[in-house]
């Protein structure tokens, strides 16, 4: 398999730090509000990966992380008045709801930035003993002069970064400048503010910075060096870059092997923002799509090409899934009702050359820098194989053989389901709606808003009114 390694800008042969084991590490949500569909590109895009590596023999160690202290959070708790752990909690279990409606596989490990403090201050500790870091007033400092390499993974020289210029996304400068020894320097460890969450530590009380907590949860989780570090393109600069600084001045040794990120998502060939009123979160979409049609849009494009995102466009993909259901349900058909007898040679020379043909197809797509697109090239000629070799007179034997091969392609390595989601019979509807009004009348009104919610990923709104509850489809 071939990667492309922002590192090095090219294309290079996949090596694991150990034979036949992989750590990847990925860069989590900041969980303040409900995932929002530029999230899920990487959620569902290095789910992929994960699931390839494991499917070509890896064991693979995937930790993502939950950063669940922030500014943004810490500013809605404030706003709802409620402590900041509060909202990280309820939106780690809304983001998962969503991970689980889009068939992302759980991390092997999801790490909490506020359940792993005492490593963080170890490792400032570390950087400071070593001449990396230097404390101002409660505020800790890495001394990026003292990295002679910064800027090897964005491609920028250090002499030519100034403090305050600013690009599109990001800012070099911090609070505290003037007590900084260079303007470049960034933040390990921030004092704490009034009505902010903190920590004691030996700079008196105070919370991490962002740069730092994936630094500390990859070492703990991974190791010193992690086989793959992945995220979106967006974090290139400064968070990887500074999260290399500080990784490899702590531990001595490389940080991440391979850089993967993912390109831009545009909606309507715009920049997703909410002023501009095109902010969709995952549960928007999948209030009117299935979850298996966001993921199969995401992986539509070879996921370092930026991707637009339009109504024409998603539903072309669930057109495209409809074909993926029909051919699978044909095969199924046909497994069922076909003939009992022993595969043909004729059958079992298709199995051999065209079928195994496909797989070959696939793997050598995937193997090329996780080119999923040609990966579902790949499918749909093995389905459109299929419609013209399956008939009436074929075994079950011979569906059977296609089919295993289209599950392990389309299911396990993809993660797209080869089976329509059920439809919601009215029955159940007015079930969930009588246990919803039962739990108002019991005063539960966590459960009446957990149904509420199901309902909605169903596809189903909820209306109170006077003459009671109504319910339409989305």
């Amino acid at each position: 398999m071939r990667i492309y390694n922002t590192l090095d800008r090219k294309k290079e042969l996949f090596k694991p730090v150990k034979e036949g084991k992989v750590g990847i590490y990925v860069c989590g949500p900041t969980v303040y509000d409900y995932i929002h569909i530029g999230n899920a590109r990487p959620m569902i895009v290095f789910d992929t990966l994960r699931r390839y590596l494991t499917y070509k023999g890896y064991e693979v160690n995937y930790v993502s992380n939950f950063t669940d202290v922030d500014d943004k959070i810490i500013k809605r708790a404030n706003e709802e008045g409620v402590p900041s752990i509060e909202i990280s909690e309820k939106y780690i279990e809304e983001c998962k709801k969503d991970m689980a409606e889009l068939n992302v596989l759980p991390a092997t490990t999801h790490p909490q930035a506020t359940l792993e403090i005492p490593d963080m201050i170890a490792m400032v500790q570390e950087l400071i003993e070593k001449g990396h870091a230097y404390e101002k007033n409660g505020t800790v400092y890495f001394r990026v002069r003292s990295f002679p390499t910064y800027g090897k993974l964005s491609h920028k020289n250090i002499d030519d970064l100034e403090s305050g210029h600013r690009d599109e996304s990001h800012a070099l400068k911090v609070t505290g400048d003037d007590e900084k020894e260079d303007p470049l320097d960034f933040v390990l460890w921030k004092p704490k503010k009034e009505g902010e969450p903190a920590w004691e530590s030996p700079w008196g009380e105070g919370r991490p910075g962002w740069h730092l907590e994936c630094s500390v949860m990859s070492r703990k989780y991974i190791g010193g060096t992690l086989d793959i570090h992945a995220g979106g393109e967006d974090l290139i600069f400064p968070h990887h870059e500074n999260e290399i600084a500080q990784s490899e001045a702590a531990n001595g040794q490389q940080f991440s092997k391979y850089w993967m990120h993912n390109a831009f998502l545009k909606i309507n060939n715009e920049k997703m923002s909410k002023s501009l009123g095109n902010f969709f979160t995952v549960r928007d979409i999948t209030k009117k799509y299935n979850g298996q049609v966001l993921r199969y849009f995401m992986l539509s494009a070879q996921y370092r090409t930026p991707l637009n995102f339009s109504a024409d466009l998603i539903q072309s993909s669930a057109n495209g899934l409809d074909r993926i259901f029909n051919g699978a349900e044909k095969l199924r058909d046909t497994m069922e009702k076909g003939s009992k007898a022993p595969i043909t040679a004729e059958e079992q020379a298709m199995l051999d050359k065209e079928v195994a043909g496909f797989v070959k197809q696939f793997d050598e797509a995937m193997d090329d820098d996780l080119n999923t697109a040609d990966a579902i090239s790949a499918i749909f000629e093995l389905i459109k194989f299929s419609n013209s070799n399956v008939n009436e007179n074929s075994t079950a034997a011979f569906a059977e053989g296609i089919y295993k091969e289209l599950k392990v392609l389309s299911e396990d390595v993809l993660g797209i389901k080869l089976e329509r989601k059920a439809q919601v019979l009215d029955s159940d509807i007015e079930a969930l709606i009588a246990e919803r009004t039962q739990a108002r009348k019991d005063k539960n009104f966590a459960r009446a808003d957990e149904i509420r919610d199901e309902l909605l990923a169903m596809g189903i709104e909820l209306k109170d009114t006077r003459e009671g509850v109504k319910w339409i489809r989305k």
